[in-house]
């Protein structure tokens, strides 16, 4: 009986694309931990601490951006290469990548591995997955090409840099700003930039197009072509409402952090009015899940570290770098809250009716997400003296694959670097798909129970 549970344990993980997922992402920390902690990748040549090693790999593999040493001082160029490397495999996709390489390699998937990847990237069908892994590797090539270009061009010709030095700096901040990693080469992150567009422009346009997701991106790209060829576009409900959510989003962010912080002697205040405007935007689009900073987290006012943490909670697009519960998550309890207050028997969005799946899955999502930061808070709150809306910010920030700390990170010590790195991992996969791999079986109910309603509200 015991051999027999063991086969079919070894047979779902096998199997369960979720699982192979997991077990993925784990690995890639798990090799990354191991080359960060050899004497090369640290700049003093000694071997780093197995905590450090692994929450600096978490951070970059799960895209975060939290440090506990950083990344341009600490690391030697072999590290500051291996930090990258880690950037780029997480936020492309564990199994996307492996697919992809697969696809290049033999020209052919195996039917278990293309049902792994159209879990991962969110494709549509089977037959879907060949184009939309080509699709999304393209897509990072010019993403992150450009933006590269762009800003080792700022930094070789607008700060006198060496060309080797310029190259180095555009070329980590590209992918950083794509993946949505938000790993910075300075200690201040980019608040020496906060007031050159040519800088924080260029990554802001990464980060949000990052953020998107690549379903979006890959069916505006063919849908603007398809509208040259037929004058049609038809975008679907997901796409509009990502597009949609995340403008909103981003306006409202910049406007309640222009608001908040206009006065603040430490943010905004000593800025004129282009620049508030600037990092205003600019930090409005970072809190969705980008990491970078261009004014001190930590001395903005309580209102707005509060405005920042559920930006953060909500995230980006599915299917891409970004990470929260997601925008299409939060437009969908929006379209539920609405039509329970309107009294209609059926929630829709944009002339579609949402399926009742759809609203338990963004339920189940959300709920998730809340009861995993607010376990997380007390267990931080436990293990370091810090105030409650410094340690919630931090635990909001690793949940939602952020990066951006009140000053917090520095001061945790391994248990809570531990408890932050288990956050980070969980956040990148998202808490349904963690907790579907961790289900032994799936079951379908041959029966329905007796039907009742309790009193709600």
């Amino acid at each position: 009986m015991a051999a027999r549970m063991a086969w079919m344990r070894h047979s779902v993980i096998r199997t369960h694309p979720a699982r192979l997922v997991v077990l993925g992402f784990a690995t890639v920390i798990l090799i990354g931990t191991t080359l960060l902690a050899l004497p090369v990748s640290a700049a003093h040549g000694e071997v780093t601490g197995l905590v450090t090693a692994l929450f600096t790999a978490t951070s970059a593999v799960c895209v975060t951006g939290l440090v506990v040493v950083d990344t341009g001082v600490y690391w030697s160029t072999f590290g500051e290469w291996v930090v990258l490397g880690l950037i780029q495999v997480g936020g492309f996709g564990i199994m996307t990548m492996a697919s992809l390489l697969a696809l290049l390699i033999s020209g052919k998937l195996r039917l278990r591995m293309t049902v792994t990847a159209q879990t991962e990237t969110k494709s549509l069908g089977i037959g879907d997955v060949r184009r939309v892994l080509l699709g999304v590797a393209g897509t990072t090539l010019i993403v992150e090409l450009s933006t590269a270009v762009i800003l080792s061009l700022r930094f070789r010709f607008g700060y006198d840099m060496p060309i080797a030095e310029s190259l180095r700096q555009g070329v980590f901040h590209a992918i950083s700003a794509f993946n949505n990693a938000g790993f910075s080469l300075y200690r201040d992150s980019l608040t020496r930039f906060q007031t050159d567009p040519w800088v924080t422009l260029p990554i802001a346009i990464a980060v949000i197009l990052g953020g998107l997701g690549f379903p979006v991106l890959l069916e505006v790209l063919r849908h603007r072509y398809r509208r040259k060829t037929t004058g049609r576009q038809n975008w679907s409900l997901h796409t509009k409402l990502t597009l949609i959510t995340t403008g909103i989003l981003l306006a409202v962010g910049a406007l309640l952090t222009g608001l908040l912080e206009w006065t603040n002697p430490s943010t905004l205040a000593g800025m004129d009015t282009s620049g508030k405007l600037l990092n205003s935007f600019f930090h409005s689009m970072t809190s969705r899940t980008a990491g970078f900073n261009t004014i001190d987290t930590g001395s903005m006012a309580d209102s707005s570290l509060l405005t920042t943490s559920i930006l953060m909670f909500i995230g980006g697009g599915s299917a891409g770098t970004a990470g929260g519960i997601k925008v299409t998550t939060f437009a969908v309890l929006a379209a539920a809250i609405l039509a329970e207050v309107r009294g209609e028997p059926h929630s829709g969005i944009l002339n579609r009716r949402l399926a009742p799946h759809v609203l338990r899955q963004a339920l189940t999502v959300a709920l998730l997400g809340v009861g995993l930061v607010m376990v997380a808070t007390v267990a931080l709150l436990t293990v370091v003296e810090l105030p409650f809306e410094v340690v919630l910010f931090e635990a909001v920030s690793a949940f939602g694959t952020v990066g951006l700390s009140a000053g917090a990170t520095g001061e945790l010590g391994p248990v809570g670097e531990l408890i932050i790195i288990l956050l980070m991992f969980i956040g990148r996969l998202g808490p349904v798909t963690l907790v579907s791999a961790l289900a032994l079986r799936e079951r379908t109910r041959r029966y329905q129970l007796p039907e009742e309603r309790p009193v709600i509200g």
